[in-house]
């Protein structure tokens, strides 16, 4: 006869084990302990087995039948419930002991071989400085979203968004690595899509961090790629003029001997042209270049046409392969890069700045001044920005330690 809810309810305890028999082998053993356990009888590959579905009253008696109808849909499927569950334990303990630093490092172990050096060292550090101490212990099929964003709000807190941002990222990137490796069921860092302010409304991505612009320019420096690419790389910090002024640039418009670069308003689609004081620094990036391409119209042609320019993807493409993504920096960001970094670390004049970046600069009465103003001052400021750039470059890396627990 069937169990009902008021017999397992009544069910009294004595001092020896016994069990009340349900149907389909699903019976209710109770013990002297006053512990109430569901279980199972089966057969699977001629052998007699039991399967424990949980105590009463957390467990009832309509899910007791609910287990026992997927375990009998299991052993339809040649399934043995039983140890299918083991499995599943087994699986569950080994997660539990697999923490989000491990799975963190073996990813960043995994990638970074592919990165330059600055931008390795740089996403270890945000690992370790920003996300181990709060998140690196913890099992990393344990963690959920408002888990993840507690942490990234406290990065935002301290004013650095973008950090906290490509925190987010990497986080992601860690576990869709742990659910391909079967170490995470989901990725929580997914469910945080517009949690977190943009970085930056609408200005291009760039780095003015002193000590990163100095790691940027090593990973420059240590371009694999052709040279043109290479040297234009090099120049772009030192002219911060537009990307497509940049990869339009011609050989008639340099003049090496009087280091200037003077880029034409057609080119700018601007009513003058664009004066570029050429610092020493400038000056060897192209005099390395001109046996290549001096015989030619374009400083930087493209690979499939020597009488076309560079294409306008280049030097953001050559960004990446050196591993820094479209929110870290582009070829724009060199502009906000020198302009940021010439008026606050090195105090110049900003209308010396505004003239050399091609922005409209007007007089006290509000007539605009002409490109060629201040020229002087210009001269001066671009060669001091060229030596800014290569105590950047020569300035060793800090490194930040954690504090012991």
């Amino acid at each position: 006869m069937s169990l009902t809810d008021t017999k397992v309810k009544g069910a009294k305890v004595t001092d020896r084990r016994y069990k009340m028999y349900d149907a389909k082998g699903l019976y209710l053993e109770v013990r002297p302990s006053g512990a109430k356990t569901w279980r199972m009888r089966y057969q699977f590959a001629g052998r007699d087995k039991k399967l424990t579905f949980g105590d009463y009253p957390a467990v009832s008696l309509a899910m007791a039948r609910d287990l026992q109808i997927d375990a009998h849909r299991l052993l339809a499927k040649d399934v043995d419930p039983g140890e299918l569950k083991r499995q599943a334990k087994r699986s569950a303990k080994v997660a539990a002991a697999v923490t989000f630093e491990d799975v963190a490092r073996e990813w960043f172990s995994k990638f970074s071989a592919r990165w330059a050096e600055s931008h390795s060292s740089k996403v270890l550090l945000r690992l370790e400085n920003d996300l181990f101490p709060w998140l690196g212990f913890r099992p990393i099929s344990g963690i959920e979203a408002d888990e993840l964003l507690a942490v990234l709000r406290r990065i935002e807190a301290r004013g650095a968004l973008d950090s906290a941002h490509r925190c987010l990222g990497y986080c992601s990137q860690i576990f869709r690595y742990a659910i391909a490796t079967a170490r995470a069921r989901r990725n929580p860092a997914a469910d945080l899509k517009g949690a977190l302010p943009a970085a930056r409304g609408g200005h291009f991505a760039s780095i003015i961090n002193p000590d990163e612009i100095g790691q940027l320019l090593r990973a420059i420096d240590c371009y694999t790629g052709n040279l043109r690419t290479r040297c234009a790389l090099r120049l772009a910090p030192l002219t911060f003029v537009r990307p497509g002024e940049l990869r339009h640039a011609q050989w008639a418009h340099i003049n090496l001997e009087t280091a200037e670069w003077r880029i034409p308003a057609q080119i700018m689609k601007m009513k003058e042209d664009l004066i570029v004081p050429l610092s020493r620094q400038a000056l060897d990036v192209l005099k390395e270049l001109h046996p290549a391409t001096g015989h030619l119209t374009y400083v930087f042609h493209c690979d499939r046409s020597t009488q076309r320019p560079m294409s306008e993807n280049t030097i953001n493409g050559a960004l990446r392969r050196l591993g820094y993504s479209n929110d870290e920096m582009t070829g724009h960001g060199f502009r906000a890069m020198a302009r940021t970094l010439l008026d606050e670390e090195l105090g110049y004049r900003v209308e010396w700045i505004e003239h050399q970046l091609a922005h409209a600069v007007r007089d006290p009465n509000g007539r605009a001044y002409n490109r060629t103003a201040f020229m002087t001052g210009r001269r001066e400021m671009m060669q001091g920005w060229a030596d800014h750039l290569d105590k950047l470059r020569e300035k060793k890396p800090r490194v930040v330690a954690l504090k012991a627990a």
